[in-house]
């Protein structure tokens, strides 16, 4: 329905009145007509019979009907803003409503699959590498990873990484929980706690998954000094600094860091535990260029028989760790234009690792026969890659490792590593390495070739996917 405007109606009043009051003076006595046609008897156009009593009369009757017009035109002016702000009262309340809901994935946790296989060559077998894995022609199912991960309440979430890998002798799958921990989400003064199995953070890589790593295989300082990933059941604390520039803090206790745990006997002192931690910061040189930094400890005071008696690299002394110390200082520099870059980047990244460990030593490879004796034993090592991003599918680097056996600093491993990735799609990728590893004579070991082809998957949700590390 159209509405006249609320001037036009208010005109009309006044028309209406004032041709009223002409009607009524519309046949004059005989006398009065010719004074108006004299011009005579008018007062501003209007007859003197129209006296000041008749127009007070009549301004009452517009101001009436205006305010009468006012009052039915007001509703209809203000009923499309009154229906959105009830729209928008409603909507408020909805919000509202559904935040007293339980979130969906309380009872329906995030649930996904993670493949990795590995084709490989080497030009020698395991008694002249001392490598796991047969030399050749190999085929390895290094690692297939269930991942369950759910908020618990509004405190915490938690999370599971049940791990499965081809054992070498006999193909079949072991099966094992590699992560299952709770995560708070709402402490005080930026503080997050972690318990349970997970890995600890130390360094830029030792936490991360094999197929997270930006080549195939876990640089050699990190398999010697932590034994592989940095896994432990314990709790660590991570204090987030309240400052404008980024400073990360994170302190925590477990019964080992990489396998296996320390001294799984009948009673474990304080000292027996693992302490570590790390306080990491990162700066902006330019809009283009990052830079990431972090120091790193490990200490274990009393080492109880940590993987039991190691055999020193002549073949003959055996070896018992006492105590365990290492330290880690690393680095992460990234270029990531801004302008006319979609995927395009390059990333160093490097870390130097102290191991300064204690042995009780018997140099005829009988432990506990009464000749053994201490000795301390410091040994460096360190890994740096550079990888360059052109594309969105393409990437390549080239990885640079050396590193002193933790026993014996005398007996060095080297190796050089160029490679190539094709991610086809952010679930599936395909990497190409060429490694040549250097051995000391000292280890009787021998230096050798390989040719290694990743293949990684993903299905479903995954928490920590494959990033530009």
């Amino acid at each position: 329905m159209r509405h006249m405007p609320l001037s036009g109606v208010v005109g009309g009043f006044v028309i209406s009145l004032v041709g009223t009051g002409f009607a009524q003076e519309k046949n004059p006595p005989v006398g009065e007509e010719k004074k108006a046609e004299a011009g005579q008897g008018t007062e501003d156009g209007l007859p003197r019979k129209l006296s000041d009593d008749v127009k007070t009369l009549i301004e009452e009757e517009v101001q009436r009907r205006v305010k009468e017009a006012l009052q039915a035109a007001k509703p209809q002016a203000e009923a499309p803003q009154d229906k959105k702000l009830q729209e928008l009262d409603e909507k408020i309340n909805q919000v509202i409503e559904d935040q007293k809901k339980v979130r969906p994935s309380e009872f329906n946790p995030a649930i996904g699959l993670v493949g990795e296989t590995i084709f490989s060559y080497e030009t020698r077998g395991t008694n002249q590498t001392g490598n796991a894995r047969p030399g050749g022609f190999d085929v390895f199912l290094r690692s297939v990873e269930l991942n369950v991960a759910a908020s618990v309440d509004p405190f915490f979430r938690g999370y599971a990484v049940i791990n499965g890998s081809a054992d070498a002798a006999t193909g079949e799958t072991l099966w094992g929980i590699e992560e299952a921990a709770l995560v708070s989400t709402s402490l005080p003064w930026n503080l997050t706690l972690q318990a349970g199995r997970f890995f600890a953070e130390f360094g830029r890589l030792g936490y991360i998954h094999d197929h997270e790593l930006p080549f195939v295989n876990r640089p050699l300082p990190l398999d010697q000094y932590i034994g592989g990933e940095s896994r432990t059941d314990g709790l660590q604390l991570n204090w987030l600094v309240p400052v404008d520039h980024y400073i990360s803090v994170t302190a925590g206790v477990g019964d080992g860091v990489g396998s296996p745990p320390n001294n799984p006997g009948a009673k474990r002192g304080l000292n027996e535990l693992n302490f570590w931690g790390r306080t990491s910061t990162y700066f902006d040189v330019t809009d283009d260029w990052q830079l990431e930094t972090g120091v790193s400890g490990l200490t274990n005071p009393r080492t109880e028989d940590r993987g039991g008696a190691l055999l020193a690299p002549n073949g003959i002394t055996t070896l018992t760790e006492r105590k365990r110390q290492l330290v880690g200082v690393d680095l992460k520099v990234s270029y990531v234009p801004l302008q006319n870059n979609q995927f395009s980047g390059l990333t160093w990244g490097s870390e130097l690792l102290y191991s300064h460990n204690r042995y009780l030593v018997d140099p005829n490879g009988t432990p506990f026969d009464g000749d053994e004796f201490e000795r301390s034993n410091g040994a460096y090592g360190l890994y740096s890659y550079l990888t360059y991003k052109w594309d969105r599918q393409w990437s390549a680097g080239f990885l640079y490792e050396r590193m002193e056996d933790a026993q014996d600093h005398r007996d060095v491993t080297a190796a050089y590593s160029p490679y190539i990735t094709w991610a086809t799609s952010h679930w599936n990728q395909i990497r190409l390495q060429f490694t040549h590893t250097y051995r000391e004579p000292i280890s009787g070991n021998k230096s050798d070739n390989a040719i290694y082809i990743q293949w990684a998957w993903i299905i479903g949700a995954h928490s920590h996917g494959w990033q530009q590390r």
